[in-house]
């Protein structure tokens, strides 16, 4: 108010403002900060106040729940949390189409599942193989490429490839009201991260433009590289073995491994999310556990404990039981995905 006060004293030479002119000049500058607010795109319900009410306790000096910048760490999942992930998961359309693109140097794909269901486009088979055959999949399409060579598959990937129900990129898919939380927390003093199932090295090619968590705050599957010299040059090339699993029991271990603090707050949408958000609730003092429950099946999807994608049951017991912070998408988000505002 001092700052706008100043503004708008009188100038040598000019008439001054009238009174009544100059409150109501206040007034309207009242409301648009009020519209401009943390979290402009989530509704004014449960979720967003208890997200505020949490951000506001652990950042008062002096407060009861005070928390020092360095101990304010944020998890996030990131298929079904950040960004979409139906009707499979991103990453795995991206090894669906790594497929189709190497099938020419693999004859034998034609008659090994889960390849010739790739092929083929039946979604049965792909499924029936499970999460061993997608492992299959991601080792053979991903394993003997360089680094480098991976990470400008990925981008190639996500600068060209269109959603199917959506065609738009995949990038386009992330949460406006989650962009944003990511944003509020930063300028509260926290350091976000992404702990997800997918692969590290996919999501670090372009989680610093979309989400403005930098590579090294990404954590994720991790597969085998070794060092080799090609060329005259040392590079790192990828393994077909699986190092760690960053999914269900794997995520608190990859958050001891690689951030080394146990967080504050964590937010996930699925079973796979329930270990990181029981981890996160047994530290002390204040912690903030939350859940997106996709609920919009206008706007993005509806699902939950039924889905062979992003299950949400035993978390959601959990969470219900435990008063953890439920975001309904529905009824709680005004817009889902950026291009809606």
């Amino acid at each position: 108010m001092k700052s706008a006060l100043k503004k708008c004293r009188p100038v040598a030479g000019r008439s001054a403002l009238p009174l009544a002119i100059f409150l109501m000049v206040i007034a309207l500058g009242d409301v648009v900060v009020g519209q401009t607010g943390p979290l402009p795109s989530w509704n004014d319900g449960p979720s967003k106040q208890a997200i505020v009410k949490f951000v506001e306790a652990v950042t008062t000096q002096g407060g009861p729940q005070f928390v020092a910048p360095a101990e304010r760490i944020a998890v996030f999942d990131n298929d079904g949390t950040l960004w979409s992930e139906q009707p499979m998961y991103f990453q795995g359309l991206f090894a669906f189409d790594r497929v189709k693109a190497l099938a020419p140097k693999h004859p034998e794909w034609k008659t090994r599942q889960p390849f010739k269901g790739i092929l083929e486009k039946d979604m049965k088979a792909v499924a029936a193989a499970g999460e061993k055959g997608l492992l299959e999949v991601v080792a053979a399409t991903h394993a003997g490429m360089t680094t480098d060579e991976f990470a400008q598959a990925v981008k190639d990937w996500v600068g060209k490839a269109k959603h199917p129900r959506f065609q738009r990129g995949y990038t386009e898919l992330v949460f406006q009201p989650m962009l944003e939380l990511l944003a509020y927390l930063r300028a509260n003093g926290f350091k976000t991260y992404i702990v997800s199932g997918g692969g590290i090295e996919f999501m670090r090619v372009f989680a610093e433009e979309v989400y403005g968590i930098p590579p090294e705050q990404v954590v994720g599957s991790v597969g085998e590289t070794k060092l080799e010299m090609r060329a005259g040059k040392p590079v790192l090339v990828k393994l077909p073995k699986i190092n760690l699993v960053d999914d269900k029991a794997g995520k608190p271990v990859g958050i001891n491994r690689f951030i080394g603090r146990r967080p504050i707050l964590a937010f996930g949408n699925s079973d796979g999310d329930h270990q990181m958000l029981q981890w996160t609730a047994a530290g002390d003092g204040a912690r903030f556990m939350g859940i997106v429950r996709h609920t919009d099946g206008e706007r993005e999807w509806a699902y939950d404990r039924q889905s062979s994608i992003g299950r949400l049951d035993k978390a959601l017991d959990e969470a219900t039981q435990k008063g953890w912070t439920i975001v309904d998408m529905k009824q709680e988000w005004k817009v889902i995905y950026p291009f809606q505002k």
